[in-house]
């Protein structure tokens, strides 16, 4: 393990806001128990937050939810951040930003705007989203964005049913103006895994979408920018999930839980700290759940001795959880691991065919 003091302090913060969300999206990552109104931070502990993060050298803040929207006090916290001196990014479904309030926001400081889309067509976005109306909305919300002028990132987030139609979602980006595409594929983590054999494409939609991506970023050179995020489970190798375990970032929960990533709370294991409990900075560095896959000392030997040690950080730690049941485990999806067989068999066995099988829609519902 390496000393507290050599750890690097993170550069960017998730500020999930609140999961309050009006839509239903099956491949929801948030947590199967989402955190209720009555217990999401107030306006001044997040404010506060901001500022912990900024003096402990976080640079950007991406604010999220659930639909951060949903907050009343959103002008308020963008407000906070960018007095904190942060590179303010606002992630949302665009359902529930009127023009008026884009208009404030932009006078708080709003820098970037990552706008998620379920589709190109209203019929397949309102299908996915379970929202009816959601895709209109969020056209016009994305006319305003462009009309104010925020920089934009379209976030597609694809799987079986849309992966199909990406060079019209490349083409949906380039209309609507975004500097950036973001093509996200699912990632198996909270509410996904319920609706993971509808969900997952086949190789032959991954092995098009790749090629589709090469050819895309050449023609639109200089024009927009396509981060592509493949599925993991056809993978050979795993990703370097975020860039390290507590090397990068960290994220806040609605209710002021500190996370190393978004989905750490899946590892039973682990307990975390609140930003009530302590200051940002003694998390970071003391707390055991960033302690607890930092470095390189937890990796078991075949991760140890690996080429790929020090390229992908031993993967992904709440994979190895939900596939292999062991955090500490060698990611599945890395073609050594002794767990490889287990990604293979969830291939074989649970691609849904097209057309069968129906959603399990995420539907936020108040808790006491």
């Amino acid at each position: 393990m390496r000393d507290a003091t050599a750890v690097p302090p993170p550069i960017a913060m998730l500020a999930e806001l609140t999961h309050r969300c009006p839509l239903s999206c099956p491949y929801c990552s948030n947590p199967i128990e989402l955190s209720a109104r009555q217990k999401e931070l107030n306006t001044e502990t997040w404010i506060d937050v901001f500022r912990q993060a900024a003096d402990m050298g976080v640079l950007q803040v991406h604010i999220s939810g659930g639909e951060p929207a949903s907050r009343r006090d959103l002008v308020d916290l963008v407000k906070g951040a960018r007095d904190a001196g942060l590179y303010v990014n606002l992630i949302t479904s665009g359902v529930g930003l009127t023009d008026k309030r884009l208009i404030e926001l932009d006078k708080a400081g709003v820098d970037h705007i990552q706008l998620s889309v379920q589709g190109t067509t209203a019929g397949m976005a309102d299908w996915i989203g379970g929202y009816d109306g959601g895709f209109k909305r969020k056209m016009l919300v994305a006319e305003k964005i462009a009309e104010i002028g925020f920089p934009l990132t379209l976030n597609a987030v694809m799987h079986r049913h849309n992966l199909n139609d990406l060079p019209a979602t490349i083409n949906l980006a380039i209309r609507l103006g975004a500097r950036r595409l973001e093509v996200a594929c699912v990632q198996f983590q909270g509410w996904a895994l319920k609706n993971r054999a509808m969900l997952q494409p086949t190789r032959d939609q991954v092995d098009m979408a790749k090629q589709m991506v090469k050819q895309a970023r050449k023609e639109h050179l200089g024009v927009l920018v396509i981060d592509f995020v493949p599925p993991d489970y056809y993978s050979d190798f795993p990703k370097a999930c975020m860039g390290g375990w507590g090397s990068t970032g960290l994220n806040i929960t609605p209710d002021g839980r500190v996370l190393p990533c978004h989905a750490a709370e899946t590892i039973p294991s682990l307990s975390f700290q609140t930003v009530a409990d302590a200051r940002l900075a003694d998390i970071w560095y003391h707390g055991a759940a960033f302690s607890a896959y930092r470095g390189t000392d937890w990796m078991p030997e075949l991760c140890q001795t690996c080429e790929r040690r020090d390229l992908d950080f031993g993967g992904c730690r709440c994979q190895a959880m939900a596939i292999a049941g062991n955090a500490s485990a060698t990611d599945p999806v890395c073609r050594k691991s002794p767990h490889r067989n287990l990604v293979d068999a969830l291939l074989l066995q649970e691609v849904q065919p097209m057309g069968e099988g129906e959603f399990e829609y995420r539907k936020f519902q108040e808790q006491g």
